[in-house]
């Protein structure tokens, strides 16, 4: 990826803005307010201020808030020397100047919602005022200039430089302020991006730094020749840009750089993108404006490399036979993406749709929106992100739904926060960090009781597995602790059941064909080759993990996507890196799948590898496949309760006992019980809480059912003997008075419940076989 510059002559200019794609205003200290059209190359004059006004900083209204277009959208604020500020209207007229500061203002900025506006000045006062003027609030007061401030993602929060250090204060008067030194000299230049909430400073050491919202360090830059005087994030968080004398800097949100480019500039003292995160415009200090756009960027799939020649055409390349395709567009390409042999191209009209196949003829639709910020796709469907809301279109170019929740702000959706497969979509929740929002894709409703995911901490990261039935769907999350959980998506009135699965990792990414997870943790690969194996015996999950040695990759390595056996990373320093996994494990998932379980036991036996052994046990008891799952247990030399214990499932009198006894094995304790009594199998399920020493339960289910109290009671006095105890529980005591304890009589009636249920499923058996017959 580089940029592609250009340069305007014009006198010198401070500070700059785009009202849209395609159109810039410009503020220079000949006091003149000049609009730039990109498309006729037209620069006009707007309005000549006063001799008295020297512009210092510009930030136009928001034009949009949660997809609903502001009515005051055409005006902007403008910051000056004379320690007021002015707010200006697109035609150039100066609708209100307020006395703010005593020096310069030195910044300005509306709030996302356009509620607020926060101004820093040289007098070391930050003020917040309303969207008319009027002051609400003196925020603080440091002793010394101000030079940068910058709102949180949520505008309750307020970003400002304070010396050599960086402040985070919140609006609430007693929340805690965070303070930390981030740089050797003068910070001059603050950005706190909405969409991925990583803070960007820039100072007199000559270095950027990138840092998270609690004030780490994720990067600091070498030291350039010269102060960073300028940088800015792009709006979808993807990538920023750093200025300083003669000197634009492309670099990606983890720090590393694109591009640099030498311009004859000076000293650039401000920079601005376009709302499409394409285009950006630098004020120059020797007069110019400069023009950039971004231009080679790259998407991979499999054996095709697409990149973007131009602002209007990709290049498709086929690396297995060098066939070369031109993909032209009629107008600039916003986003792209290229997954599941499909091409997904967002320009500021119309998206256009490909197939690997036929690269000649793509389905064409028209978008209601110009900002496309981000795509994502799934095996049937894709997912479109603007302003306005979120919309699943197929690969025909049919809309399907499009999810809708309260409070629900779409530009501040990103990759780690929004996941699409092809039955469901997931959200994290804007309003709580610690909440997922589930909507099926069919109808954009929410999915099942309705009830969200709600997680102990926030959450980072999510991500949907692409396999299965939808019944069966997972997620995998990442909390603010680095935890890796794993959770069900579907639950229908049960409480979801959520376990973890790994500790220190920093992002994840499905399988695209088979649901194996995989993640950096601790800067190491590891593959999660069965991760629902939590989910019938969390034991086994260590036999399970696929770990590649850390000394393959750099620092701070990033997976960009899992395809076939292809684990794609980006290092630290921007270089790519590819890893490959064993293909046994898709194949495993294949066959297990299917029921081929003697396929699985075949390729097993042939590979030998523990993991796989592991693997199959467990899907086998998912599936509740015994004789597989005994034989997987038997062969990774389990301990031989366990196979026991499976071959005493097998031999069960009904598939309802044997079905309890399998969720037992899985830990699920309540399900086992309520599948029993559903069955009317009462004394299992006494039996199974007595196993367990749950002899409260088991005590009131007897007393409920008004059977088998007195088996109850028999094995609680043999317990208390076994251990010298008396008994001291009052609910025992009582029941005890008046119960006859006499183990003949208790296993006659044992072994008649066992005899009713063994001819029970065997009357089932003829009746299902007769039926079958017939």
């Amino acid at each position: 990826m580089r940029l592609k510059t250009t340069l305007s002559h014009k006198d010198l200019v401070s500070c700059l803005g785009w009202t849209t794609a395609d159109e810039l205003y410009s503020c220079s200290d000949d006091h003149q307010i000049l609009k730039w059209n990109l498309v006729n190359n037209e620069t006009n004059v707007v309005v000549k201020l006063s001799e008295d006004i020297y512009p210092l900083d510009m930030h136009w209204f928001p034009k949009t808030v949660g997809g609903k277009r502001q009515t005051q959208a055409e005006i902007f604020v403008l910051t000056s020397t004379d320690g007021k500020f002015h707010l200006v209207s697109k035609m150039g007229r100066i609708e209100k100047s307020v006395d703010a500061h005593k020096g310069a203002v030195l910044a300005g900025r509306w709030n996302y919602d356009g509620t607020a506006l926060v101004t820093a000045g040289e007098d070391g006062l930050i003020k917040i005022w309303s969207k008319v003027g009027m002051l609400r609030s003196t925020l603080a007061n440091q002793g010394s200039p101000v030079y940068s401030v910058a709102w949180g993602p949520d505008s309750d929060r307020i970003l400002y430089t304070s010396g050599v250090q960086l402040t985070i204060k919140p609006l609430q008067p007693s929340a805690k302020v965070m303070q930390w030194k981030a740089h050797d000299g003068l910070v001059l230049k603050v950005d706190w991006n909405s969409v991925n909430s990583l803070i960007l400073s820039g100072g007199e050491d000559c270095k950027y730094k990138v840092w998270d919202s609690f004030g780490r360090l994720l990067h600091s830059s070498s030291p350039h020749d010269y102060p960073v005087t300028s940088l800015s994030w792009a709006p979808d968080g993807e990538m920023f840009a750093v200025g300083s004398f003669n000197t634009l800097r492309l670099c990606d949100k983890t720090g590393w750089s694109y591009a640099v480019e030498k311009p004859h500039t000076g000293s650039l003292f401000s920079l601005a993108w376009s709302a499409d995160s394409t285009q950006l415009a630098g004020a120059c200090g020797n007069g110019h404006v400069i023009f950039a756009h971004v231009l080679e960027q790259c998407w991979e799939w499999k054996n095709f490399v697409i990149t973007l020649t131009k602002r209007r055409s990709m290049q498709v390349t086929n690396v297995m036979n060098d066939a070369v395709d031109i993909l032209d567009f009629r107008d600039p390409v916003i986003k792209a993406s290229l997954a599941f042999a499909h091409l997904v191209v967002a320009t500021s009209l119309q998206c256009y749709v490909y197939s690997s196949r036929n690269w000649n003829t793509p389905l064409i639709f028209d978008l209601k929106e110009g900002t496309v910020s981000l795509i994502l796709q799934a095996e049937k469907h894709f997912l479109l992100v603007d302003g306005a809301g979120l919309y699943v279109f197929s690969y025909e170019g049919r809309l399907i739904s499009s999810p809708k929740f309260l409070d629900m702000r779409a530009d501040s959706l990103n990759a780690q926060v929004i996941s699409l497969c092809d039955d469901t979509i997931a959200i994290r929740d804007n309003r709580d960090e610690k909440v997922i929002l589930f909507f099926d894709v069919l109808t954009g409703k929410a999915v099942g009781d309705g009830n969200p995911l709600t997680h102990k901490l926030e959450v980072v990261e999510i991500a949907l597995d692409q396999c299965g039935p939808a019944t069966d769907r997972k997620i995998a999350l990442i909390d603010k602790n680095r935890d890796l959980y794993l959770a069900s998506v579907r639950h229908f009135g049960r409480e979801t059941k959520i376990c973890k699965i790994g500790t220190m990792v920093d992002n994840i990414a499905w399988n695209d064909a088979a649901n194996i997870l995989c993640g950096i943790q601790d800067n190491q690969l590891t593959v999660w080759c069965y991760p629902s194996v939590v989910f019938t015996d969390k034991e086994l999950l260590p036999k399970t993990l696929h770990i590649r040695d850390s000394s393959e990759f750099n620092s701070a390595p990033r997976i960009l996507n899992f395809s076939g056996t292809k684990v794609t990373l980006r290092q630290g320093d921007g270089s790519l890196v590819y890893s490959s996994v064993p293909p046994y494990i898709a194949l495993l998932h294949e066959y297990c799948s299917s029921a081929r379980w003697e396929d699985a036991l075949c390729l097993c036996r042939l590979v030998k590898d523990q993991s796989l052994w592991a693997c199959l046990a467990s899907m086998a008891m998912a599936n509740r496949e015994l004789t597989t799952a005994e034989m997987a247990y038997g062969a990774i030399g389990e301990v031989r309760d366990l196979v026991e214990y499976i071959s005493m499932i097998k031999e069960q009198p009904s598939k309802e006992s044997a079905l309890a006894h399998m969720l037992l094995f899985s830990g699920q304790v309540q399900e086992a019980e309520s599948a029993l009594l559903q069955a009317g199998l009462i004394y299992q399920a006494i039996q199974v809480n007595i196993d367990l020493f749950n002899w409260e339960r088991a005590l009131e289910l007897a007393v409920k059912h008004k059977t088998h109290v007195d088996t109850v009671l028999a094995h609680r006095e043999k317990f208390l003997q076994k251990f010298g105890k008396k008994e001291t529980n009052k609910r025992f005591l009582h029941y005890s008075e008046g119960v006859d304890v006499n183990w003949e009589n208790i296993r006659a009636k044992i072994e008649m419940e066992l005899s009713k249920e063994r001819e029970k499923a065997a009357n089932a058996s003829v009746r299902s076989n007769g039926a079958s017959y017939r």
